[in-house]
C-alpha cells in the first residue's frame, strides 16, 4: 500500500510543472550499494545509491538525510533532484539511508547515536576512497541535511578524511520554540500505519499531515509534493538527535572541521532562524552568525521564502547550482 502511494505521488510530482531550474540531462550510471560497517561492536549495512556522471568524475558527494527522511530526500523527481543536479555538474553522488532507515539495517533505537552514525559514515568514506563500491574517488565531500548535517560535522571533525562539508538545515543557534513545535508532532513509528505495529519500538516519525508545517511553511508546496513527502517519510531515534545536538551544535564540534564548509538554510526555517536564533535573512547574515563556530573557510547560501527542508523549495535549482559552484571551486570535480 505505502509503495503504491509513493509511486503515485512521484508520478504526480514528475508530471506537474516544476519550479526549480532543470539540470542538464547527463545520463549518469547509478547502482545500489550495500556497505558493510561495524558500529558499537555489531555488523550493520548502510544502503545507498551511487551515481557517477557519464564523463566520470573524481569527486563524490556523500549525502546524509535528516530525521524522518531517507535517501529519497536527495532524489525527488525532476528538477527537485539534488542528486541529478550534482551529477549533471560533474560530481558523483552516494545518497545513503541512515542506519535505522530505508534499506539500511535497523539497530535497536536505544543504541543508535549520532556518534554511531558518524562512525558508519567514516567507514563509507573509506570505502569510497578505496574503490570498495566499484570505483575509487580521490576526493569526498560529505553533506547532510539537519540531523544528517550534524552527523557530517561529527564525522569530519573526528576523522579528517573528507575534502569539503555541506551543511543544510543546521545552524548553531536554534529556535527553541520552533524545535519544540516540531517535536510535539512526533509519534512512535509503530503507531503509524505507514510502518505498522511490528516496526521496532523506540523509533519516531511525524504524525500524518504535519510535514508541511514542520518542514516547508511558509514555502509553496504542491499537493503532489505534499503527498510525496508523506509517502516517503521515514523514522529516527531520539537518541541520535540528543547527542547530535549536544556534540555538533552545543560544543561546537564544528570548530574541529578543517576543510571548506558551505552552510545552506531556508530563510524561514523555524527550527534555526529567528530573532533569538540565527539570522537567515541573507547569505551574508548567515555567514556572519555562523563564522564564530568554524575555523575552516565558510561560505553560506540562503533559499528565500522556504522553511527547513529545502530540496522541494521553489528556488531549489539556484541552491543546487550554488553547491556545485562551491564544490567545484573549493574541492574540484
Amino acid at each position: 500500500m505505502r509503495y503504491s502511494l509513493a509511486a503515485g505521488a512521484v508520478a504526480l510530482l514528475a508530471a506537474s510543472t516544476l519550479t526549480a531550474a532543470s539540470p542538464a540531462t547527463a545520463a549518469p550510471a547509478c547502482r545500489d550499494v550495500h556497505a558493510p560497517v561495524t558500529v558499537l561492536g555489531h555488523r550493520e549495512v548502510v544502503h545507498g545509491t551511487l551515481c557517477t556522471p557519464a564523463g566520470g568524475g573524481s569527486t563524490v558527494q556523500l549525502l546524509i538525510p535528516g530525521a524522518t527522511y531517507n535517501s529519497a530526500y536527495w532524489d525527488y523527481p525532476g528538477a527537485h533532484s539534488f542528486r541529478a543536479a550534482q551529477n549533471a555538474a560533474g560530481f558523483a553522488t552516494l545518497a545513503v539511508d541512515r542506519l535505522g532507515t530505508g534499506g539500511s539495517s535497523r539497530p535497536p533505537a536505544a543504541t543508535l547515536t549520532a556518534l554511531a552514525q558518524a562512525e558508519a559514515m567514516h567507514q563509507v568514506v573509506r570505502g569510497l576512497r578505496s574503490g570498495a563500491y566499484g570505483r575509487s574517488f580521490p576526493r569526498v565531500v560529505i553533506g547532510g541535511h539537519s540531523l544528517g548535517a550534524a552527523i557530517a560535522v561529527v564525522e569530519a571533525g573526528t576523522h579528517h578524511d573528507v575534502d569539503g562539508v555541506l551543511l543544510t538545515g543546521m545552524t548553531h543557534r536554534v529556535n527553541p520554540a520552533g524545535v519544540t513545535a516540531v517535536f510535539a508532532t512526533f509519534v512512535p513509528a509503530n503507531l503509524d500505519r505507514r510502518f505498522g505495529a511490528l516496526f521496532p519500538p523506540g523509533y519516531l516519525t511525524t504524525a500524518p499531515g504535519t510535514r508541511y508545517g514542520n518542514f516547508h511553511a511558509p514555502g509553496e508546496l504542491s499537493r503532489a509534493a505534499r503527498e510525496l513527502e508523506e509517502a516517503t517519510k521515514d523514522v529516527f531515534s531520539p537518541v541520535e538527535t540528543a547527542d547530535a545536538l549536544g556534540v555538533a551544535v552545543v560544543l561546537p564540534y564544528s570548530r574541529l572541521v578543517d576543510v571548506p564548509v558551505l552552510s545552506v538554510v531556508g530563510s524561514h526555517d523555524s527550527a534555526v532562524c529567528g530573532p533569538l536564533a540565527t539570522d537567515c535573512s541573507s547569505a551574508e547574515a548567515l555567514r556572519e552568525d555562523e563564522a564564530p563556530y568554524f575555523t575552516a573557510p565558510l561560505e553560506a547560501h540562503v533559499v528565500p521564502g522556504h522553511g527547513h527542508s529545502i530540496n522541494l523549495a521553489r528556488e531549489a535549482g539556484r541552491y543546487y547550482a550554488a553547491v556545485a559552484s562551491w564544490a567545484s571551486r573549493e574541492v574540484g570535480r
